[in-house]
């Protein structure tokens, strides 16, 4: 097989949803689909119950959540898979929008009981802004559900995009039958399947054989099935392929992904829509990823998740050509021509070292401390960027000091390797060194992973102290004399790490006071590369 062939047979697309959709339920049997895992993990249970095979943090098999993204691939029927299974918790948002950036399209997970939630809109809107093709599959049909019709309406209404179901629910939780799928025109029948395990055998009846339909599901749901199609085909928009690949129509699938069904027919339609690895833009246009040569971005820096080797990986998602081990690569925000040291593919926290890799891959690479989120890999020869991965500005802000004073080192290497992972932002006073140190986080559970994390990771323990700021901003024109610099009474002046200078403000209203105060000023809510 050639090389575009290699990358015209990949897929690699990002699952999102709110906390407790299912989302991560859902990645496991797309691995059991795939053979890349036997059983499938439980997410929540007892201590001695098996987790989930993307979550491989400590404090994610404690709590039951997904803090970080993971990423795992797997081949089926003939396609190369990249999964990137993100957090799901609104604290942990911003792993998530960097995720996405080096995703194809997404997999929506809705909970048929709970509709659109506030973390899907957050998600929903990242996606909107990259044109992101939304794929949605509305889970839990095993357990009570909402009216189909209302979640289909409250999707449109909610996100603002059409909505185009692929297959229909016979009913729900106890009266669950199974689906009619609206193009072959035929019913699925629902068995219940020993969870952790693939799909049972599921019978498919054309629905104008309705003596074997009415013997499968009933003369009633069949007539209210019937009922309903006739609805939908008068009232849903038709399914467009270039509007579900320009993110404007999302084609929408119903299931249970705990009893594991629906999943592999999902699964199936998924991957014959969405688009193999597209052009990507750069800052000299947009690099075709089959005719150039290898190229890729950082979107993720993870430390320590080999905790024997205090290692830290950067996570690199391949935009064109194909990646040889071994080969010289131009680190180009560094202008540094090199060799990617250990190049891997990881299965969560399972690691295989790598020879070779394609246009659509994430690939994980040693990083003695060079790299940086949105940095550009490239060909000696070439010298161009990929679009930067813009910050979030942290809303929650927190003193930072360590208990034992003899273990300072530890404590500023660890938060600075965590913070340059992108979870925290670290400030310090203008004047000062490493003294006092200010944590930054978009959601305040993120405090209590740097405090676990230092402690686990590092051998450090601290104590955190709230903090009453909420606003922002960096101070863009250089130029400007910051000890003459008039604020208000609740604002504080501070640096991040790169040395660039901010104002942390209590009140909205002190932002605009301070800009007139300060004749030429120019504030911006995003920090700088």
């Amino acid at each position: 097989m050639d090389d575009a062939q290699e990358i015209r047979r990949r897929r690699t697309f990002a699952i999102i949803s709110h906390p407790d959709a299912g989302k991560t339920t859902l990645t496991e049997k797309f691995l059991l689909y795939g053979g890349a895992i036997n059983l499938a993990g439980s997410v929540k249970g007892k201590a001695t119950a098996r987790h989930a095979v993307s979550d491989w943090m400590e404090i994610e098999k404690e709590r039951g959540i997904s803090v970080t993204s993971s990423v795992l691939q797997f081949a089926y029927r003939g396609y190369c898979i990249n999964i990137l299974d993100t957090p799901g918790h609104q604290d942990f948002s911003e792993d998530t929008y960097r995720t996405l950036m080096a995703a194809d399209s997404a997999v929506m997970v809705i909970d048929a009981s709970k509709g659109v939630e506030a973390q899907t809109r957050k998600l929903f809107k990242v996606c909107v802004m990259r044109k992101i093709p939304i794929f949605t599959f509305i889970n839990k049909l095993d357990r009570d559900a909402r009216d189909t019709f209302e979640l289909l309406d409250e999707i449109e209404k909610e996100l603002g995009i059409a909505t185009c179901p692929v297959n229909w629910p016979i009913g729900c939780g106890k009266a669950f039958q199974g689906v009619y799928d609206r193009e072959k025109k035929c019913i699925l029948t629902y068995e219940d399947t020993q969870k952790g395990t693939k799909e049972g055998e599921s019978r498919e009846i054309p629905i104008k054989e309705e003596g074997q339909a009415v013997s499968a599901i009933g003369r009633e749901p069949l007539s209210l099935l019937q009922e309903e199609i006739a609805l939908l085909d008068g009232a849903s928009a038709p399914f467009d392929l270039e509007e579900v690949r320009k993110g404007e129509l999302t084609p929408v699938f119903f299931g249970s992904a705990l009893t594991n069904f629906g999943v592999e027919i999902f699964l199936q339609y998924f991957l014959e829509m969405a688009t193999p690895p597209l052009p990507r833009k750069a800052d000299v246009g947009l690099i075709d990823p089959v005719e150039r040569e290898f190229s890729a971005f950082v979107f993720k820096i993870q430390a320590n998740m080999n905790r024997a080797h205090r290692d830290r990986v950067a996570f690199m998602r391949i935009c064109s050509g194909r990646f040889d081990a071994g080969a010289e690569v131009r680190h180009v925000q560094g202008n540094k021509v090199m060799r990617l040291s250990q190049p891997q593919q990881i299965m969560a926290s399972e690691r295989k070292v790598v020879e070779e890799a394609y246009a659509g891959d994430i690939i994980g690479v040693f990083d003695p401390g060079i790299f940086s989120i949105g940095d550009t890999v490239c060909m000696p020869k070439e010298q161009f960027s990929y679009e930067g991965i813009p910050t979030f500005a942290p809303e929650h802000f927190a003193r930072v000091q360590q208990i034992d004073t003899m273990k300072r080192k530890a404590f500023v290497k660890g938060i600075t390797q965590i913070a340059q992972e992108g979870a925290i932002q670290i400030f310090q006073e203008l004047s000062a060194g490493m003294e006092e140190i200010i944590v930054g986080v978009v959601g305040v559970l993120q405090f209590e992973v740097l405090k676990y994390r230092l402690e686990n990771e590092y051998n450090v323990e601290i104590r955190l102290e709230n903090l009453p700021y909420e606003h922002i901003r960096w101070i863009e024109n250089k130029e400007i004399d910051l000890d003459a610099l008039t604020g208000t009474s609740d604002m504080k002046k501070v640096k991040d790490m790169k040395g660039n200078p901010l104002l942390l403000f209590v009140n909205a209203w002190s932002v605009g006071m301070t800009v007139d105060r300060n004749q030429g000023l120019i504030l911006s809510e995003f920090g700088r590369d």
